[in-house]
């Protein structure tokens, strides 16, 4: 094996925040990649026992423990392209069994538990369906429609708390019937006849639920709202249709993460340019409490029975741990690494209309330059780039290279408008911003323009394409992986959820019905205007930026000859294999090595 300082950053083992239920919490599951694939685990408190759960061949991010904690839940995909279905296995070991009969495959959207009740979200080429289970029976429709129908806090993963009431009497939806995914809307069902209880609508806005309170008969549910721009916490009782948005004084975007047990406050994580802290909110008089913890990332943050608090926190030169509030690491995967890495700096600066653009930088040295450039584009393109743990990033500093990370306009944690820019206009507030940057960098004298890289996965794939069809002259290579190459022929193969997405994004259109849009935004268009070596790297089974609209963009590079490299993968979007990861981004060094002058494979 290895000792490249490099590879060893990937190899070292990290884990996602132990996942348990309000009925067992002592029997914990976890998703790690310490067997060098993202698995299953499970950790049993009481008898401070492990196993590893799953051996898949593709690997899994989620799972979560059964309400009695007498089993683990987790959505099944057997190729890569995140369609399956949801599989039990008792908590101590056995055989894995279907969870919900008469709910068909399909994409998952979402599973909550309460006693005596289990719902389930699908969607499948017929649309969006909510699928509910009575004591262990069949399970049966509760719900359907043609537009995006998701359990409440499905992106939150694991145990959902955003779904079912802590007693099972309500169910809280996310959906985007209104037309409109990227501004999402609550409706709260009777999972047991289907009756709508209560409705949040903000128009032009969104809400997204939580969770609800963990006081079985306690009808509140805390969700996060954009009203006033940034994403800030609210409380909804649907025991009298009060609705009550938090005053909380802190910069930046604020978000519940749970309750504590008593349902006296609240647990909430302050996002500002790119960094998280925690704070406790007491809900009789709205004081906030902050919880001591590192700058850096918090992905995740619950409150266990005790009153003490889990979380997941990371920072760019430090991997990720499993932390509770007093900076104990909780749940340290095996061969866990101290390994050496390069500290990001917060960066502004102007674009081109005078708006304020922030990021990140890391470099080499504090001093020096200027060196060859990354700019290395985040996808989404409704996430961010943060101070947070990034292997791929520490390769690039290693090999010489400075990077950027640009939170370009339509990146979140920046205030609704912001993140709305790209309605309608995607592809150009990205690529204004992301060159107002590599121009701020060579200003500062830290990047030197003649050897400017530009490179990206998803929608960071999409503008590298672009950049190098629109402004050839900016870059010395480009490296694309999994990327939008021909935005119209990806549409029809994407998940129902992903062509929602598409359609919000395009303003409420298919990529069809807005044709001049396309004509300047459509990677493929601008295929012979590519001047320099380009590098793919495509999953076969990708359902959200399709194998084979990648391959017909390679293709119109093929047909002219133009130099070009393609490394195909078996799974989907992301690799959850270890060695998997460390074989891609050493293809991309050795990429890099041959087309910058000056760069070699760091050893």
């Amino acid at each position: 094996m290895s000792l490249v300082l490099w590879e060893q950053r990937f190899r070292a083992p990290v884990s996602f925040l132990p996942e348990w239920s309000p009925q067992a919490p002592d029997h914990i599951v976890y998703a790690s990649n310490e067997s060098g694939t993202w698995q299953l685990h499970v950790w049993n408190i009481a008898t401070d026992t492990w196993r590893q759960v799953t051996d898949h061949t593709v690997g899994l991010l989620d799972g979560t423990p059964a309400l009695d904690g007498e089993g683990i839940l987790w959505f099944q995909d057997d190729t890569g392209d995140e369609s399956g279905r949801w599989l039990i296995q008792p908590f101590h070991g056995g055989e894995a069994q279907a969870l919900l009969e008469g709910a068909p495959d399909g994409w998952n959207e979402g599973l909550a538990q309460a006693p005596g009740i289990v719902v389930a979200g699908i969607s499948n080429r017929d649309g969006f369906a909510v699928y509910a289970s009575l004591d262990g029976g069949q399970a049966r429709l509760l719900a359907r429609s043609a537009e995006s129908l998701r359990i409440g806090s499905v992106d939150v993963g694991g145990f959902l708390l955003g779904g079912l009431s802590a007693d099972g009497s309500l169910l809280c939806l996310e959906h985007a019937e209104h037309g409109d995914l990227l501004h999402t809307a609550l409706r709260v069902l009777d999972p047991r006849t289907g009756s709508t209880v209560g409705e949040q609508l903000d128009e032009g806005t969104s809400i997204v639920a939580k969770c609800w309170s963990p006081i079985p008969g306690d009808q509140r549910l805390a969700f996060d709202h954009d009203r006033e721009g940034d994403e800030m916490p609210g409380l909804w009782s649907l025991s009298t249709g009060e609705r009550q948005d938090l005053a909380v004084d802190l910069e930046g975007a604020v978000h519940v993460q749970d309750w504590w047990p008593d349902g006296s406050a609240l647990l909430l994580q302050n996002r500002f340019q790119g960094r998280d802290r925690l704070y406790r909110y007491e809900l009789p008089t709205g004081a906030l409490v902050a919880i001591s913890t590192d700058p850096g990332v918090i992905w995740k943050a619950r409150v266990r029975p005790d009153g003490r608090v889990w979380l997941l926190h990371e920072q760019g030169h430090r991997r990720r741990l499993v932390l509770d509030d007093e900076g104990v690491e909780v749940l340290a995967p095996q061969g866990g690494l101290s390994l050496g890495a390069h500290r990001y700096t917060s960066w502004q600066f102007a674009n081109e209309h005078g708006q304020e653009v922030h990021g990140f930088v890391v470099t080499p040295d504090e001093s020096g330059g200027p060196f060859p450039i990354v700019m290395f584009v985040h996808g989404g393109p409704t996430w961010l780039d943060l101070d947070r743990w990034q292997p791929e990033v520490q390769a690039y500093v290693d090999a010489g290279f400075a990077v950027g990370l640009v939170n370009y306009r339509g990146s979140i944690g920046y205030g609704r408008e912001w993140r709305d820019a790209l309605i309608g206009d995607i592809g150009g507030p990205e690529l204004e911003d992301v060159n107002a940057g590599l121009r701020d960098l060579v200003e500062r004298g830290i990047a030197d323009p003649t050897r400017a890289v530009i490179a990206g996965y998803s929608w960071g794939g999409y503008v590298t394409l672009l950049e190098l069809g629109k402004h050839p002259g900016l870059w010395i290579c480009g490296v694309a992986g999994v990327p939008v190459g021909d935005y119209e022929d990806g549409y029809e193969e994407l998940s129902p959820l992903l062509q929602e997405y598409d359609r919000a994004l395009l303003g409420g259109h298919e990529p069809k019905d807005v044709p001049e849009l396309m004509r300047e935004r459509n990677p493929i268009n601008f295929t012979d205007a590519v001047r320099v070596p380009v590098l793919f790297l495509i999953g076969r089974n990708d359902s959200r930026c399709p194998y084979r609209q990648a391959m017909a963009y390679v293709e119109k590079l093929a047909e002219r000859e133009h130099p070009h490299e393609v490394y195909v993968y078996e799974t989907g979007h992301s690799s959850f294999e270890v060695e998997e990861r460390v074989r891609q981004v050493g293809t991309i060094l050795d990429f890099l090595a041959r087309h910058v002058p000056g760069v070699a494979r760091p050893s």
